[in-house]
């Protein structure tokens, strides 16, 4: 009898790139079986805090919200090394204008939302489905968007302005990379079920990396209609060497985003960090 193990992820090409092997059974996962659901990251989030999933995706700001619950898995996670979630604007505007602005997010517990406030705690928001807010802000209806996902190739094309890059903005402040999101599995499940598991999705990634067009055809159906070199460029972004495992530079930053969340006051308390 084959014991079942929920994972959940977003609609995402990248996130369906290092799933690819999991979802199409191409490594041999021994007696479990996964069940894979997919939801936008807010979505993932909130369940994740009320422990719906035995595996999920999400923000390391929510991680704050639920540490008690689930371990970080060392490997799944998406982080930009000078690159990130992008503020953009209908009319052009510089980086210190935000505190004056109404700025389209896609969740409060976003890692994205989480970096906006460290750069502007008195930031004025208001959430919207991350796949309306390029929209939302080319229409004017908010000053700028908090743009995550795809978008951030794309925005130029429609019109909209940079204000700021948060993965930029984060290197020139840490010398690190920003942590958006990681892979949590639930505490229950004991240690060696946790190290299974683990392997299971490491192999997957690594299936990806190593079998990448077919992997890449794959998580093409998740773009949202990007063209094929753009789903790879996105997909490069977000997959490579700390995707695999976070390494020494990885765990550095996300102890250091979650410490000055803490310092902030954005987060109620401070974090122990156990990766499995």
């Amino acid at each position: 009898m084959k014991q079942d193990i929920h994972v959940a992820h977003s609609p995402d090409s990248d996130d369906a790139f290092m799933f690819y092997a999991l979802a199409t059974k191409k490594i041999d996962t021994g007696g479990l079986n996964y069940i894979h659901t997919l939801s936008d990251i807010e979505t993932l989030n909130q369940k994740a805090m009320k422990g719906e999933y035995e595996v999920s995706a999400v923000s390391f700001h929510a991680y704050a919200y639920m540490a008690d619950k689930y371990a970080l898995l060392s490997c799944g996670a998406s982080m930009g090394k000078n690159y990130g979630p992008v503020v953009v604007s209908g009319k052009p505007m510089r980086p210190e204008g935000l505190v004056n602005a109404t700025v389209a997010i896609p969740g409060t517990f976003t890692t994205a939302f989480l970096a906006l406030r460290l750069f502007e705690p008195e930031i004025q928001y208001s959430v919207v489905a991350f796949d309306r807010i390029l929209d939302e802000v080319r229409r004017g209806k908010y000053d700028a968007g908090l743009l995550i996902h795809e978008g951030q190739l794309t925005y130029r094309e429609l019109g909209l302005y940079k204000v700021l890059d948060l993965g930029e903005w984060w290197l020139k402040q840490t010398s690190l990379p920003l942590p958006l999101g990681g892979n949590v599995i639930r505490r229950d499940l004991g240690k060696n079920m946790m190290e299974r598991v683990a392997q299971d999705i490491r192999k997957s990634i690594q299936y990806g990396l190593d079998h990448r067009e077919e992997a890449m055809a794959y998580a093409v159906q998740f773009s949202r209609g990007l063209d094929t070199q753009r789903v790879d460029r996105f997909i490069g972004m977000y997959v490579n060497d700390l995707t695999l495992d976070y390494g020494a530079e990885g765990k550095q930053a996300v102890r250091k985003l979650l410490h000055e969340a803490y310092k902030k006051k954005i987060i109620p308390e401070r974090v122990a960090l156990e990766f499995v």
